[in-house]
This record gives C-alpha cells, sequence and structure tokens, in this order.
C-alpha cells in the first residue's frame, strides 16, 4: 500500500472516532431534569404533568386546556400540577385535589353524574322543545277551513256574480 493511502486511511479514522466522540458527548448533554412552572421535574413527571393538564379547563379562558392556556390562573395551576406530580402523587390523586379545590367545571370532559345531567342532556332537550314548537306551530296553522253554511255559500255566489 502506498503512504498516502495509509496517511487517507489514519486521517478518515481519526475524524470517524471524533465524530463518534461528539456523538456520545452530545447524548449524555441531554437533560433528565426540566424546571417548569416554577417546579423541578424528571421528563417522565413532565409528560405525566402534560397530561394531568389536558385533562383540566382552563377556568379563564373555558375552551382551552390548563395547559394550552396563557392565563395567569393556568400558569398557577401548572405549578400546582407539577407540584403534586412531584410529591409522588397519582394522576387521579391530583385531578380529585383539583375538583375538590376548584368545582367540577375545571374537568375538560365533566363524568355523568346527577349534577351534570342537564349539561350532559340539553343538547337532546333542546332539540326535543325546539321540534315540539315547530310541530305545535304547523299544526295551528293547518287546522282545516269549516265548512259554509248553505245561506253562505248562496251569499257568496251572489257576490261572485
Amino acid at each position: 500500500m502506498t503512504r498516502t493511502f495509509l496517511w487517507a486511511l489514519a486521517l478518515f479514522g481519526l475524524m470517524f472516532s471524533l465524530s463518534a466522540g461528539m456523538s456520545i458527548a452530545s447524548a449524555n448533554n441531554t437533560p433528565t431534569t426540566i424546571t417548569r412552572d416554577g417546579v423541578t421535574l424528571t421528563m417522565s413527571q413532565e409528560r405525566r404533568a402534560e397530561v394531568i393538564g389536558n385533562q383540566l379547563r382552563c377556568l379563564v379562558c373555558q375552551n382551552e386546556t390548563v395547559e394550552n392556556s396563557q392565563a395567569g390562573l393556568a400558569r398557577q395551576f401548572r405549578g400546582i400540577i407539577r407540584r403534586r406530580v412531584v410529591k409522588g402523587w397519582s394522576n387521579r390523586q391530583v385531578i380529585r385535589y383539583m375538583v375538590h379545590r376548584y368545582g367540577i367545571f375545571i374537568l375538560l370532559k365533566p363524568p355523568l353524574i346527577p349534577m351534570t345531567v342537564l349539561l350532559w342532556f340539553s343538547p337532546v332537550i333542546a332539540l326535543v322543545v325546539g321540534a315540539t314548537v315547530i310541530l305545535a306551530g304547523r299544526r295551528r296553522r293547518m287546522k282545516p277551513v269549516p265548512e259554509l253554511e248553505p245561506d253562505e255559500q248562496k251569499r257568496l255566489k251572489e257576490l261572485l256574480n
């Protein structure tokens, strides 16, 4: 083998080992903890907190989840959720705590319980009431016109002639 080829091979080996070492070093620099909303969590705790926050409604925005809202109250809720997750609370315990403290309205999908029956069935009730109003209005308009009495018919013929 020629000397140039050996130098090129050595240079290639050096570049390969440097690039492999850099990728290993960058892999070790991935954070294992994250600080969000004033709380330091592991990545798995952060994912759990996001799952919980996506099940709760922002009380200011009302149609946004706590995770997606930029309102100050939602930021406080995210902090509460993350502190509870760090303490080791389960998802269900955190959600129960938030419902106990802020009411069932905080749930993005409230359960079917006696207190929320009207909420769940109000679209059906509105549909039934609307259909009833429409049908009642049509029946009033569709009453048959009574027949004319013989003397009324005679009078009508006279007027038409």
